[in-house]
């Protein structure tokens, strides 16, 4: 199957959202559909007010379409609302194609934090460009049942996965070298440093032993002189990543705003257990509780210290089991059986094997 992807995310930037469609395209090649990655890189950019590191394309239409008329491709999905989301669905609407799109990221609370804009202004925005879209992939059911209240419609649920190579078990916490001895515990926070993140909820908390931040964003130097006693990091490659996941033994996750939170699973894949609060993300990630009555993988709470401390209670190898759960090779093939035939009366080819169940809800320790 030839499938077109449009979206406003995409190397360089660094965020959850650009991980999840480098995975997905990987996992679709070796699946044997072919992929146009329609990008901003492709265009003249502007730098997006507030977000340092995230580029727009400017005036992206004239050349989506003679990308998309080139491709002729089979299936189309509009994975972001940004210009080239907008641009994907003028052209898909001008022509009389299917497309699908996605909902990623809650940008109507993230405009409130930054500007004050009302939530029900930037949903109104959402419906309008979501209505035509034959299938609105979202990646919890907590978030689904949200978008449904805020009246988006043709919904499908949609997970999304781990590479367990990459981010490998450490049975126990070693030191990472950067850092050199710390006092321990070593919570962790990965992100961006931005509005949205409730970070400060993380840097306010009194908790004992070393916190650590990895990311940047557009709150970061300001952060960074109210709180110098956290070690700041900045970016980090993947697999200096991995190795910072591993060296912790708390992952706190205080965002409300996040529709999945695929750090939480990549800090897991690592055996470091997850304290959050019980929102839309770690609901999903985190899954219902087990028998003992703690949540798989780490503990949530409206308090985020109490949250930290029963995490630390956690087994590592708990917290690697559910990792477990999250494949790229699963989302792939559930993604691709979401998708519709761009023109009338044709039909994407599916996988042979049918995909799991659409989001995990949970699973016993292995």
């Amino acid at each position: 199957m030839k499938v077109a992807l449009v979206t406003d995310a995409w190397h360089p930037q660094v965020n959850g959202v650009v991980t999840t469609l480098v995975e997905l395209v990987r996992e679709l090649q070796q699946l044997g559909h072919e992929i146009r990655v329609i990008e901003p890189g492709m265009f003249r950019t502007r730098p997006c007010p507030g977000y340092p590191g995230i580029d727009l394309a400017k005036s992206p239409g004239k050349r989506v379409n003679a990308l998309l008329d080139d491709f002729d491709a089979d299936a189309i999905h509009l994975a972001t609302e940004g210009p080239l989301g907008w641009a994907g669905r003028s052209y898909c609407l001008r022509r009389g194609l299917a497309f699908t799109t996605a909902f990623h990221t809650k940008f109507p609370e993230i405009v409130n934090a930054a500007v004050g804009v009302p939530v029900s202004w930037g949903y109104a925005v959402m419906r309008h460009f979501h209505r035509p879209s034959s299938g609105v992939m979202v990646p919890t059911q907590s978030v689904l049942r949200m978008l449904e209240w805020r009246g988006l419609r043709n919904l499908r649920g949609w997970t999304h996965g781990v590479d367990t190579a990459m981010f490998q078990f450490a049975a126990s916490p070693s030191d990472w070298e950067p850092l050199g001895r710390v006092a321990r515990p070593l919570s962790l926070f990965v992100g961006r440093v931005s509005y949205e993140k409730n970070i400060e909820a993380f840097l306010e908390m009194p908790f004992p032993g070393t916190k650590v931040v990895c990311g940047v964003g557009p709150r970061e130097e300001a952060l960074r002189r109210q709180y110098p006693h956290v070690r700041w990091v900045g970016l980090l490659q993947r697999a200096e990543l991995a190795r910072l996941y591993a060296a912790a033994d708390v992952f706190v996750f205080p965002s409300h705003a996040d529709t999945f939170g695929l750090v939480m699973v990549e800090a897991m894949a690592c055996g470091t257990p997850v304290a959050a609060f019980p929102t839309d993300g770690p609901l999903e990630v985190l899954g219902r509780p087990a028998a003992n009555g703690r949540a798989l993988g780490g503990s949530m709470h409206g308090d985020l210290r109490q949250a930290c401390f029963e995490a630390l209670a956690t087994p590592r190898e708990e917290a690697r089991a559910r990792a477990l759960d999250f494949s790229w090779r699963h989302a792939a093939s559930l993604f691709a059986s979401h998708l519709v035939a761009a023109k009338p009366g044709a039909s994407p080819a599916r996988e042979a094997e049918p995909p799991a169940p659409a989001l995990p809800e949970s699973s016993s320790v292995r």
